[in-house]
């Protein structure tokens, strides 16, 4: 063990019970600030390091509770701080004395834990424990306690933070089967726990069984993302792409962001041309195919991109963005960006549309078709535009109309 002295780490007199007000953003910086710390500490002795990961973790959560965490960034940076520190501990050189005082010391930690924080180190248990008899031990702790929490005995039925951390260890452990054996016992099937047997069968390499065990953990409660998730990388890794694209990609990929899940799958399916997928995004949510046109733009898929912006309504102020971007690279998608724009702010969409959104939209389809050379044509476009909305009496075509007739004043002057 490192004779370092404890009270060097910086971090220490920052991660008091209550140290931090309601604020987040002050938190988070000093929760990086701790794991750069401790990072840094682990390069040059990983035995200090696991001691400030240890210390860290069992300070957070009593330092962190008074913090505003309904934006869940809080959460977030903790998770994060875990997920770097897991690999400190897990992969130290201790003998099994010393690992257990570590294990102890964190066990105590998500005990006291209230809000929780620090769950989901149980998800890690396994790792934490480095060896397969460590992670035996562990399991017998814990599994009388989960036996009860899932058995007949309804004074005895309830949540067991252990059970997470049972399973986890279970599957370090190598007893497997063990794994499947707990689960039958669970009142109601989840994934939360039922993934552990996934995981079970595919280190028995019983892939096949393992992807009905998964299909099988499907509900009205459960995230059939995650689900999915899961069955896409068992095929995949069974080199059966193919159906992995057709019966998971799409579920198993998405992302927070249309963009992001059109990137995610287009990395993970090289062999896919980038407008088939997009093709089959765009399929698999009708009456949204515009929302597609940012992921199309970000590919070059210009005339799909056009395509889209027309199938359905598209946030004029997207496609604003793209006309102003691509005026002088690709006039011609520039010019069908601008014009897109301005049939849907016809039509009444947009947020809190102003007269500046209308003559920015103007401006920049003139300006690609004057780079496309097609001026005549885009303003007899917008004449049309004007005509028909007219009718309807829009403030969009009082706008343009305004706009055309100062251009054909100006050119009458020259």
């Amino acid at each position: 063990m490192s004779s370092s002295d404890k009270s060097t780490w910086t971090f220490r007199a920052r991660f008091r019970r209550h140290a931090f007000g309601w604020r987040s953003q002050p938190a988070i910086a000093r929760i990086k600030e701790a794991v750069a710390e401790i990072k840094k500490a682990a390069r040059k002795d990983p035995l200090l390091g696991v001691e400030g990961a240890v210390l860290l973790l069992e300070r957070i959560s009593p330092a962190i509770e008074q913090v505003d965490s309904s934006s869940g960034a809080i959460g977030t940076a903790v998770n994060n701080a875990i997920e770097a520190l897991v690999p400190i501990i897990a992969n130290a050189p201790a003998d099994d004395k010393l690992r257990d005082d570590w294990l102890k010391r964190l066990w105590q930690a998500v005990e006291a834990d209230g809000i929780p924080y620090i769950e989901i180190l149980y998800d890690h248990w396994g790792d934490l424990c480095a060896s397969a008899p460590c992670a035996s031990h562990w399991a017998d702790e814990f599994i009388d306690g989960v036996r009860m929490s899932w058995g007949p005995e309804p004074e005895l039925q309830g949540h067991y933070k252990g059970t997470v951390a049972c399973l986890s260890a279970l599957l370090e452990a190598g007893r497997n089967e063990e794994i499947l054996q707990l689960l039958q016992l669970a009142p109601y099937k989840s994934w939360h726990y039922r993934q552990w047997g996934v995981k079970a069968l595919l280190a028995m390499g019983k892939k096949g069984n393992a992807l009905s065990f998964a299909e099988d953990s499907r509900g009205r409660n459960e995230s059939n993302s995650l689900i999915s998730e899961a069955c896409e990388e068992i095929l995949l890794s069974s080199g059966l792409s193919e159906q992995a694209y057709s019966r998971y990609a799409i579920d198993a990929n998405w992302k927070t962001t249309y963009l992001a899940t059109f990137s995610a799958m287009a990395k993970k399916y090289p062999h896919k041309k980038p407008e088939d997928i997009l093709k089959d995004l765009a399929d698999s949510t009708p009456g949204e195919e515009g929302k597609w046109f940012a992921a199309a733009k970000s590919a070059s898929l210009y005339g799909l991109a056009i395509e889209l912006a027309h199938q359905s309504p598209c946030d004029p102020r997207t496609l604003i963005r793209a006309a102003k971007e691509m005026a002088e690279k690709q006039p011609r998608f520039a010019l069908e960006a601008g014009m897109a724009a301005l049939q849907w702010l016809a039509r009444g969409y947009g947020y809190e549309v102003t007269s500046l959104d209308i003559r920015q939209a103007y401006q920049w389809t003139m300006k690609a078709a004057e780079h496309a050379g097609c001026t005549s044509e885009a303003r007899q476009r917008l004449s049309d535009l004007v005509a028909r909305e007219k009718q309807a009496d829009g403030f969009v075509s009082q706008i343009l109309e305004s706009e055309l007739k100062l251009k054909m004043a100006k050119q009458d002057l020259l």
